[in-house]
């Protein structure tokens, strides 16, 4: 059980709009850079290869190739730094961490598409 000053305190620093997303599902996610006075915003899509954690400190893991070489990032929820989440595409996991696509390349790594589409937010 959490003090509960420290829980107000996590109430208020939450992001109240996050879309549904699951492992397995692709995602976009536009990341804050600063370049000097310059504030843009950087998207990273990939499939979502594992969520951890709760509360402020839920985390998640976006992986994807790029020039035949696997790039993974961890993205913590409710950073400020994180501008969106855009859920792309619904994928098929039986999973809950898919750590087993690290192995592999090509084709072998697409998850198999989910029909029935979230719209849920949280």
């Amino acid at each position: 059980m959490k003090n509960a000053l420290l829980q107000h305190v996590e109430d208020k620093s939450k992001k109240s709009e996050i879309p549904y997303f699951e492992v397995g599902d692709t995602v976009e996610v536009g990341c804050k850079i600063q370049e000097g006075d310059k504030v843009r915003v950087q998207v990273f899509s990939g499939t979502v290869i594992s969520r951890a954690g709760e509360g402020m400190s839920e985390t998640f893991t976006v992986r994807r190739i790029v020039d035949e070489e696997g790039v993974e990032r961890r993205f913590p929820i409710h950073s400020v730094n994180i501008d969106f989440i855009r859920p792309v595409r619904s994928g098929q996991a039986r999973r809950a961490k898919l750590f087993y696509l690290r192995e592999r390349t090509g084709k072998a790594v697409k998850l198999s598409h989910r029909h029935s589409e979230h719209t849920v937010t949280k």
